[in-house]
This record gives C-alpha cells, structure tokens and sequence, in this order.
C-alpha cells in the first residue's frame, strides 16, 4: 500500500492537517490497514520536501494543515490512471512457509496447509459478517456515514474476501499436489532399504 498515493488523493478534496488525514482514510478502508499519525506527519515532510504539498495555513482551531501543489496534483491523476504492477509481486509469507516446507526434513507439511486453512475460512468468516453489517449500517456497522464512504469500505471487504477464497483455493490445490506427488514418489529399491538398514544399524552401535 502506498501512504505517499493515499494522502495524496485525499488532499485532492481539500486542505488537511495530519491527523485529519488519518482519520479520513481509516474510514475510508474500514480500519483494515491503520496509519500512525507520526507516519502520517512524517510522509507530509517528504511531500513537502517534493514539491508535491505545502502548507496551507492553520484552521479555526489552530490545525497546521497542508494543500497539494500543481505537481502533487498532477502526480494524483498519475496514480488513479496507472495500473498497479504486478511485475514484482510483494513477498507472500504463505507461500515461502510451504515453498520451504516441502524441502525441510522433518516438516508436516499437510498439518501446515490444514492450520492455514482453518485460520484463512475464520478470516473469511470474519469480512462475511463484516460485510453483512456494512450493509445494513455503513462502514463497521457504524451509523451516518455518507454512501460514498460506504461503498468504499464495501469494496475494501469485497477485496479481503475475495482474496481469502483464492487462499483457500490454493491451499486445497497444493493439498491435492502433495498428495499426487506422495503416489508418483518410487518405492526404494532393495539395495537403497539394506543401505537404509546398514546407515540405521551402525548410528545404533
């Protein structure tokens, strides 16, 4: 996720002052990925530094607030126009724990997959609910909020579910993998069992 964008995007509205920022997109995504003001406050100064924002003056209550500049508008529209690349995908920890599984002795690998699996369908369960409350009071469950605000929590909640069902997917397709490749594994021949046997036989003298 990119807080630079994000922040952005909203000063496109208007000026804000940090932690008016950080409240606008926590309700914008639902909470799912919270901001620290300090990263907030910290991610202005690098705008700034930029050219992309400026100060804006204080509001009636004394709040330093910022504006974007020309550029920083200019970078906006860049980034609503761009598609996000997929050319690098971020690091899957999922994915390495059961890459590296497979190739670490000892490893069950299936009791990985199954413990995975479990917690992915109450993730799933959870953003179910979630949604089922969005719908009927707006972001969280939370009265009042302007339909706009709505739908897009309701998009943030669409996005985690349908990304928890492609993680169940995946996982029953590796289960399935796993066990295909249990059948095609060789028997071991009778010289690799009496080598096996001898191996065993001197680590117990």
């Amino acid at each position: 996720m990119s807080v630079k964008q994000a922040l952005l995007a909203l000063l496109e509205q208007e000026p804000m002052y940090g932690n008016q920022l950080r409240t606008e997109f926590e309700q914008r995504t639902g909470s799912t990925w919270p901001l620290n003001v300090g990263q907030v406050y910290t991610t202005l100064t690098r705008l700034e530094r930029d050219g992309l924002v400026e100060a804006a003056g204080a509001d009636a209550e004394g709040h330093e607030r910022w504006r974007l500049t020309p550029a920083g508008r200019e970078e906006v529209a860049a980034w609503f126009t761009t598609p996000v690349a997929r050319t690098q995908p971020p690091r899957d920890e999922l994915a390495i724990k059961l890459a590296l599984a497979v190739t670490v002795p000892g490893v069950d690998v299936g009791a990985v997959i199954q413990q995975q699996r479990s917690a992915t369908m109450r993730a799933l369960q959870d953003y179910t609910r979630l949604k089922r409350q969005a719908g009927q009071a707006g972001p969280g469950g939370r009265q009042g909020e302007a339909p706009r605000a709505d739908l897009a929590w309701s998009l943030v909640l669409d996005s985690l579910v349908f990304a928890s069902e492609a993680e169940i997917r995946w996982l029953d397709h590796c289960e399935a993998r796993l066990r295909r490749a249990a059948l095609e594994r060789p028997e071991p021949s009778a010289a690799d069992r009496s080598a096996d046997a001898r191996v065993e036989g001197e680590a117990l003298r």
